[in-house]
């Protein structure tokens, strides 16, 4: 892997190349990313560079005058944390990812990763968690039909039978059944990039990425080439 960069969603528009063609995008904040750690093969055994991206505040845990604990900030950076990216010479960081570049020892200490690594016309790998949304019967979560509405019917949006009787005797593995839907990580491969906003940091894909707005998504280069 050559380039890679976090990303938050900002949401969906439409924009007109120069032959006035209409194209559906997704604006996403690509960075700055911060490399927070370099691992190299002598240390670590692979070779991989850590990056951080979107400021996170510092733990706060206060005593009063009796010496009773009182935690003021509890989902802040905790004190280890705040070491590791005290050495890194960058701040507290909400997200943290590897990248197995192909030059990650080149990389150093607080180097900044901005959105100009891609450009106009890559070709990009999207990955991020898509919405949750709760549970869910079968016909939502699977697209399976409805029964009749009508004439006597007591079989509407039910998933119809499980299985046969006496033999198997048990419901198979992967059967599709009402349960919870989404909130799972998903990749859309050979998503293109349409245009690249340096200064901004911003880069509209074509199409839809996973996941709802002010989400994190990682993008990378493709690893299929699609013909």
């Amino acid at each position: 892997m050559k380039k890679a960069i976090l990303a938050t969603k900002i949401g969906m528009t439409q924009i007109f190349n120069e032959n006035g063609v209409l194209t559906p995008v997704t604006v996403l904040q690509a960075g700055p990313c911060y490399v927070t750690q370099v691992k190299t093969q002598e240390n670590d055994g692979y070779s991989a560079v850590q990056v951080g991206f979107v400021d996170k505040k510092d733990k706060i845990i206060t005593r009063d005058a009796a010496g009773k604990k009182e935690v003021k900030r509890a989902h802040g950076v905790n004190k280890p944390m705040q070491g590791h990216f005290a050495k890194a010479g960058v701040s507290g960081k909400r997200y943290l990812k590897e990248f197995k570049f192909e030059n990650a020892e080149e990389y150093t200490l607080g180097q900044e990763i901005k959105a100009d690594i891609f450009e106009a016309g890559d070709k990009i790998d999207v990955s991020g968690t898509s919405k949750g949304k709760g549970f869910q019967g079968a016909i939502k979560r699977h697209g399976l039909h409805r029964g009749p509405m009508g004439h006597g019917s007591k079989f509407h949006r039910h998933a119809g039978s499980n299985g046969a009787c006496s033999d198997p005797s048990r419901v198979f593995k992967g059967k599709k059944m009402p349960g919870h839907m989404g909130a799972v990580k998903v990749t859309v491969q050979n998503l293109e990039i349409v245009r690249v906003d340096a200064d901004e940091n911003l880069i509209l894909v074509k199409g839809a990425v996973p996941g709802p707005k002010k989400s994190c998504v990682l993008l990378r280069e493709s690893v299929k080439v699609a013909k």
